[in-house]
Formats: C-alpha cells, sequence, structure tokens
C-alpha cells in the first residue's frame, strides 16, 4: 500500500471510532433519561442507576 492509502485508511478508522464513541454516549444518555426522567416509575427514580 502506498502512503496515501495508509493516510486514507487510518483517517477513516478515527472517524468511524469517532462516530461509535459519540452514539454510545448519546444511547446511553438516552436510556438514563427514560429510566430516570420524569415519565419513570418512582421505584426506578430511585434506583441506584438514577442517584
Amino acid at each position: 500500500m502506498s502512503k496515501n492509502n495508509w493516510l486514507i485508511s487510518g483517517a477513516l478508522v478515527l472517524l468511524c471510532g469517532g462516530i461509535l464513541v459519540l452514539f454510545t454516549d448519546v444511547e446511553l444518555r438516552l436510556v438514563r433519561w427514560v429510566n430516570c426522567g420524569p415519565l419513570a416509575p418512582a421505584s426506578e427514580r430511585s434506583s441506584e442507576m438514577c442517584r
């Protein structure tokens, strides 16, 4: 592989990794909001995860 191909491959790996981290963080925040938010039952809001 030429140097140009290695640079493009590296950039794509970093981009895909960054997107994966971003969506994982967004998903965790959404799950926490659903489980601990205003529409969640009181027993869930007082659970260990929501403190």
